[in-house]
């Protein structure tokens, strides 16, 4: 393998978040019935005529300008034809030569580095039905749902060069629409999902080699093990005197393996032509800085606000800039405590795994931004230790009360009172002779007994710096 490289684009469907399909009224909601959000123009009844959804372009133009596209003033939609049974018109309205957004970017971070993926172009698409084949009889149903459900497809650059690039690639484009409130971005459902070109060629060579497509992959890790297999499969190919033949194929997680599907289709098998049903798309100058206004901050721009104000680690900040709920929750408890570290690893630890244990997410998080920063000033100011502060959280996510209520009502308060503190060393000291003359003895690795036994008995309420300090001194004099 170490004597070839691969060649990898990917042809991402991103399913956007519209009430209604991008050319009829129907809903575009998940879940429901077979056949319930249907109409006339989705069951393409003679003499029904396509309406362009607007938030559809919108949503387009949005996802353009977060990824460096050029926006097309003019855009055509086209017909795309094919004869499948959940596709009741026998073509599929998509955008072919003049598509809405050219010439893109994403950067990535993959072991450390940053790579930039080009994005040839982003086209606006409508969704097929779903065929649904049955095991028990030879026969296969359709649900029409989903036809007509709005789609941008996003195609990249043949740049990427291994499995781990595309998934990073992956990661970061469903950052961004889930940051642009464009789409859900849950690939299991197929809100967002890739069809992936894979072609292999010697190092050093400048051709590119026979490429195949591996169809549907609705999950990061199908993503990067299809991957995986097809570079080394083709590299067997053709180390053994085959050739690679251009074609479809399907990654069978079972066997993972991919399989053959189909010969390869090329544009012209499509037959495309621009759609005599709908106009031209012109966006001025005006529409598109009225959508740019929307924009919110982008996970590549948090990541550097993260890291060059804030100074946190980098793994840090890239689990709280996954998800723009989570930047906006560290934003907000920055700003009514300015601690960032100590706010960083309380939600990247406690908070996380404790909405992980539960099974939930942040927005049903009982933890307020506020109640967070203030059990962190809590610590900080000396009003609880850090090991009081984990039962205080816990309280504070079973109901939901402010830190500060918790520590009054339970009396877990800090005991920092230098004369109850030395009471209770003396105590200890006193019920533990044997283990005083180990430490007079040099055996000061003793020294973690005593505080646990004075932490012990004042239930971990004495100030643990203040505690240290003074057993230190009482020991040694």
């Amino acid at each position: 393998m170490k004597d070839f490289e691969a060649v990898i684009g990917l042809e991402v469907h991103v399913q956007l978040a519209t009430h209604s399909k991008i050319f009829a009224v129907s809903s575009t909601k998940s879940g429901a019935e077979p056949n319930t959000f249907t109409d006339p123009v989705t069951l393409a009844l003679p003499g029904c005529l396509p309406v362009l959804n607007k938030r559809v372009l919108d949503f387009a133009i949005k996802l353009g300008l977060a990824t460096n596209c050029k926006i097309m003033r003019e855009s055509i939609l086209a017909r795309k034809h094919y004869h499948y049974p959940d596709l009741p018109k026998g073509y599929q309205i998509s955008q072919y030569d003049k598509p809405i957004c050219l010439a893109g970017h994403v950067n990535v971070r993959v072991g450390g580095d940053v790579k930039r993926i080009g994005l040839t172009r982003i086209h606006l698409e409508e969704d097929a039905g779903k065929s649904v084949h049955l095991d028990a009889a030879p026969i296969s149903l359709v649900d029409l749902n989903r036809a007509g459900v709005p789609l941008v497809e996003i195609v990249s650059e043949p740049d990427i060069r291994n499995a781990e690039e595309a998934g990073a690639y992956m990661r970061q484009l469903r950052q961004i629409v889930r940051y642009l409130d464009i789409c859900d971005g849950n690939m299991e459902e197929g809100s967002l999902r890739c069809d992936a070109n894979v072609s292999v060629r010697k190092i050093g060579a400048t051709e590119f080699g026979t490429k195949v497509e591996i169809k549907n992959l609705n999950s990061f890790r199908y993503v990067e093990k299809a991957i995986d297999y097809e570079i080394e499969r083709q590299i067997g190919v053709i180390t053994s005197g085959g050739t690679i033949v251009q074609e479809t194929r399907l990654w069978d997680d079972v066997s993972g393996e991919t399989r053959s599907m189909r010969s390869k289709e090329y544009a012209d098998d499509y037959r495309y032509f621009p759609d005599p049903d709908l106009l031209p798309l012109i966006v001025d100058d005006d529409w598109i800085d009225n959508v740019r206004k929307t924009l919110p901050e982008l996970p590549e721009q948090a990541y550097r606000r993260f890291t060059n104000t804030y100074k946190l680690d980098p793994y840090i900040v890239e689990l709280l800039t996954e998800e723009k709920l989570v930047s906006s929750y560290f934003d907000q408890a920055v700003s009514l405590h300015n601690n960032p570290t100590s706010i960083a690893n309380w939600i990247t630890t406690e908070l996380f795994g404790r909405l992980n244990k539960e099974g939930t997410n942040l927005t049903e998080c009982p933890v307020s931004p506020e109640n967070l920063a203030q059990l962190v000033k809590l610590i900080d100011d000396g009003t609880i230790s850090g090991k009081i502060a984990k039962t205080v959280f816990d309280e504070m996510f079973e109901t939901g009360g402010s830190p500060a209520h918790i520590v009054e009502t339970k009396g877990l308060r800090q005991v920092s009172d230098s004369g109850l503190i030395r009471e209770a060393i003396n105590a200890v000291i006193t019920a533990n002779p044997e283990q005083v003359q180990s430490y007079k003895s040099g055996k000061t690795k003793v020294f973690g007994f005593f505080v646990g036994q004075v932490m012990k008995d004042t239930q971990g309420k004495v100030n643990p710096t203040l505690l240290n300090e003074l057993l230190k001194k009482t020991l040694d004099s």
